[in-house]
């Protein structure tokens, strides 16, 4: 899914301060938010075994225009949370680049679009049940909507950037980004059914680690009369 897979100097100075600020301001606002609010044990061990699939995922590239994979960011942000998802990709971003898997320069960009990815997962996940939808097409539509938000701001930072040494004008290679987007829309629906299958099996056996233990509660008969 939405990874930048370009080589180190392939963006100019300025963009890779630009998004490096940012990606350093987002994870500087994650980790205040999570001292000031805490965080669930249990949260921190999903959260390590997300990352643990993330990573493990992320490394099976196809080399289809650019590279193509999977990186249940959309999983992570769903059952561990937004900010533990950021961080996730922080952690799988920084380790991938260790391995040559995208320039280090690149990790704040990357964190920046595989944080979105969680973000966005996460509330839409949330937004869906809210509306009584059923798991696997809450989790499984969630996760596809996350995917896709990072395929768009994937797209959007190498359009903004410009690439070093590209021969193509700015408007070709809004093409060619559209189309490397237009592939991992594709690949988002495959992994957010994949998603929504282990998200649905999580509820059926353990609905509290995806936050379903109030709506359970709710639906329960209290016993109650008139």
């Amino acid at each position: 899914m939405p990874h930048i897979h370009l080589g180190e100097g392939s963006f100019p100075l300025w963009a890779l301060v630009l998004w490096t600020l940012l990606g350093a301001g987002l994870i500087s606002t994650v980790v205040y938010r999570i001292r000031k609010g805490g965080i669930k044990t249990h949260q921190i061990a999903l959260a390590g075994i997300g990352a643990a699939a993330s990573f493990a995922v992320f490394q099976l590239n196809i080399p289809v225009w650019g590279g193509i994979h999977m990186n249940l960011t959309g999983l992570v942000g769903i059952i561990a949370g937004p900010l533990l998802g950021a961080l996730v990709a922080l952690v799988v971003n920084i380790f991938s680049a260790a391995l040559g898997h995208g320039a280090v320069g690149l990790i704040g960009a990357n964190t920046l679009i595989n944080a979105s990815e969680a973000f966005v997962a996460y509330y839409a996940f949330k937004t869906l049940m809210g509306m009584e939808w059923d798991v696997f097409p809450a989790s499984a539509s969630a996760a596809t909507l996350g995917l896709s938000a990072g395929s768009f701001l994937m797209g959007a930072i190498i359009v903004i950037s410009g690439v070093n040494g590209s021969a193509l004008p700015r408007g070709d290679l809004l093409i060619a980004v559209g189309g490397l987007s237009a592939l991992n829309l594709g690949v988002a629906v495959v992994e957010g059914l994949l998603t929504g299958l282990i998200v649905q099996f999580l509820a059926s056996v353990r609905p509290d680690l995806v936050g379903l233990t109030d709506r359970d509660t709710r639906d329960e008969p209290s016993g109650v009369t008139a």
